[in-house]
């Protein structure tokens, strides 16, 4: 899948993924990935379905899907860089995802955030109506060097 938007693209074909500049910005400018290994990153890449934000041949954003494309989908790793951001491609990259024709008529999304609510609820996402029935096994110190 490919979309064109004045001069910037998204895209769903991972040959195109710049998978260094993808790694730079989660092990160092995300809060939620730092210091994820590059071959965390890459096999995270390789079994999700991956979404590239690009101007020209320049990869300027990205997100990915885990998803078994019947019932439920977690959406992650979403950035755009920095000097890209007020330009609108967080919205029309969220806005594509959940349109995208594969996942359609899923039970439930997924996602974590913590300073990104107002994007996600325009696109459907609200607070958990029951968070107590949410449970979770986190690890927080798995990327941590030793």
């Amino acid at each position: 899948m490919q979309l064109e938007n004045g001069e910037y693209t998204i895209s769903t074909d991972k040959s195109r993924l710049d998978i260094p500049l993808i790694h730079h910005f989660l092990s160092t400018k995300s809060y939620w990935a730092i210091n994820i290994p590059y071959q965390t990153v890459q096999k995270s890449i390789e079994n999700s379905l991956c979404f590239g934000v690009y101007q020209g041949t320049q990869q300027v954003g990205f997100a990915r899907v885990i998803t078994d494309f019947a019932t439920v989908a977690y959406l992650g790793d979403v950035f755009i860089q920095e000097e890209y951001r007020k330009n609108g491609l967080s919205k029309w990259l969220v806005e594509t995802i959940t349109s995208h024709p594969e996942l359609q008529g899923l039970r439930r999304w997924v996602l974590l955030t913590s300073d990104a609510h107002t994007l996600y609820e325009k696109y459907g996402f609200k607070v958990a109506a029951r968070p107590e029935n949410w449970m979770e096994k986190h690890n927080p110190d798995v990327y941590k060097t030793v």
